[in-house]
């Protein structure tokens, strides 16, 4: 079967590690909540990157528990190891090379794992409904399939900042040129349907803050690496130059400083099961 390949165009520079880095410490703890791990779990992370959540979801499935994070980056891969000796939690997480389209898995492992779950990488494939087929096969039945990911028309910004609201639709709009979907948070729940799953619980997980809160400098920091990292891609799209770029990036910037800015975003988040 021929598809088209992905790509992630954030890349993988030691600035988009930080970001990642970031974005991990900001939203784990809420994803490990909803998740409620009740210890002794299987978990197979689709797209584990640097493997933060990887590595706190099999410590918060316990001594019993285990999980294994497939990732097609190498330096995303050592980066993972990497952290994973600091902390010396090495010998209940692994993380293989492969794609999420064909994971690495040997036959005996198929259908056996507890929880499959994926965050922040539909919104990178052009196929993702091909992703959560592969990630309900990789269940046993009963298993769940827990789907993290954006619909980037909610984010809101106010005041709003100069310039800002037509750099993030250029930006948008990169993911579509790439073939992908910037929306694909509103339609979880369907493609777990559609992948044989039976939808079940669907939520926010919230991303969001306003100025006074101890993590807004680091939402705005975040954001801001996203849109810089971005920026060739957005000069590509032909919308906006370079000095509208940086002239809205300092306009964002400007505004992070405000005291009565506010951030209002949200990850789209669901689990379904399968059936069995």
């Amino acid at each position: 079967m021929t598809r088209a390949p992905s790509r992630y165009v954030h890349g993988t520079s030691a600035e988009e590690q930080d970001r990642l880095d970031l974005l991990n410490r900001i939203l784990n703890d809420a994803s490990l909540h909803e998740l409620a791990l009740e210890g002794g779990e299987r978990i197979l992370d689709f797209g584990s990157g640097l493997g933060q959540l990887t590595r706190a979801m099999a410590g918060a499935a316990g001594p019993s528990g285990r999980a294994v994070g497939i990732e097609r980056s190498q330096e995303q891969i050592a980066g993972a190891l990497r952290l994973a000796e600091q902390a010396g939690d090495s010998d209940r997480v692994e993380f293989r090379q492969g794609d999420v389209f064909e994971p690495p898995l040997r036959e005996n492992e198929w259908g056996t794992f507890d929880v499959a779950h994926t965050r922040f990488l539909l919104e990178h494939v052009p196929d993702p409904l091909r992703v959560v087929r592969t990630m309900v096969r990789s269940v046993r039945p009963g298993g769940r399939v827990v789907l993290a990911d954006e619909d980037h028309d909610v984010l809101r910004l106010w005041p709003e900042p100069a310039g800002v609201e037509a750099l993030w639709r250029a930006y948008i709009e990169t993911y579509t040129r790439a073939g992908n979907d910037p929306y694909v948070g509103r339609r979880l729940p369907q493609l777990l349907h559609e992948a044989g799953a039976l939808p079940r619980r669907s939520h926010w997980i919230w991303f969001g803050g306003c100025a006074g809160m101890e993590r807004f400098p680091l939402l705005v920091e975040n954001m801001a690496t996203i849109l810089e990292g971005a920026c060739e891609e957005i000069r590509a799209g032909g919308k906006l130059d370079a000095a509208a770029i940086d002239r809205a990036l300092s306009a964002f910037r400007a505004w992070g400083k405000r005291p009565d800015a506010a951030l209002w975003f949200a990850m789209a988040w669901v689990e379904g099961v399968r059936p069995g």
